[in-house]
């Protein structure tokens, strides 16, 4: 019988997996392409996985009383950063290479897992920009928390992707869309569906 994993190593598991599903949506696209804002409110591919990595940073990091080993990497955004521009972690300088940063990214993977290797899950943290009185977290928590966060921002990249040259699909070796559909055809049923209510 396959011995089941513990509950540290499924929150690595998942975690990875929502990692290599946003990592996967970068591949094989230029610069320009990676940082265009995409929607209203400016995202941009890139600019999701520099979030991303700081967000991981910052809950598996100081959180628990973790520094991150690269203090002066140019993807690394100081705190301080948020109060001249609150979106400071989604706005990727051009003087940072997106393969840095994807480099960059795979190593807060590392150091995200390394906090799950080496800590109780029930170890408290404390989460410095959350109000004082809900700061106090677990472990595992933050795990969940990132998670749902991550894998939130692998389906904003998904779609983002999609608008730039129509690749689709879950994660590598698991696209999870159906073979052989008519998409034009479909999207014109849903819109002959949509246009019967009014705008």
């Amino acid at each position: 019988m396959t011995e089941l994993a513990g509950p540290a190593q499924v929150l690595r598991t998942y975690l990875a997996s929502a990692r290599t599903a946003l990592l996967w949506k970068v591949e094989g696209l230029g610069e320009r392409d990676l940082r265009l804002p995409r929607t209203p409110t400016g995202s941009s591919l890139l600019g999701i996985v520099l979030h991303c990595a700081n967000v991981e940073i910052g809950y598996f990091g100081p959180t628990f009383g973790r520094s991150w080993p690269e203090p002066d990497h140019p993807a690394l955004v100081p705190e301080d950063a948020y109060d001249a521009d609150p979106q400071a972690d989604w706005t990727v300088p051009a003087t940072l290479p997106a393969a840095d940063l994807v480099s960059f990214y795979e190593r807060v993977g590392a150091f995200a897992d390394a906090a799950l290797a080496e800590l109780p899950l029930d170890t408290v943290g404390r989460v410095p920009w959350w109000p004082e009185d809900r700061s106090a977290v677990t472990l595992q928590e933050i795990a969940v928390h990132v998670m749902s966060d991550l894998y939130r921002h692998a389906g904003h990249a998904d779609i983002l992707r999609e608008q730039v040259d129509g690749s689709t699909g879950m994660r590598p070796g698991m696209t999870n869309v159906p073979d052989g559909v008519d998409w034009p055809a479909y999207v014109a049923r849903l819109t002959a569906i949509a246009d019967q209510f009014p705008a």
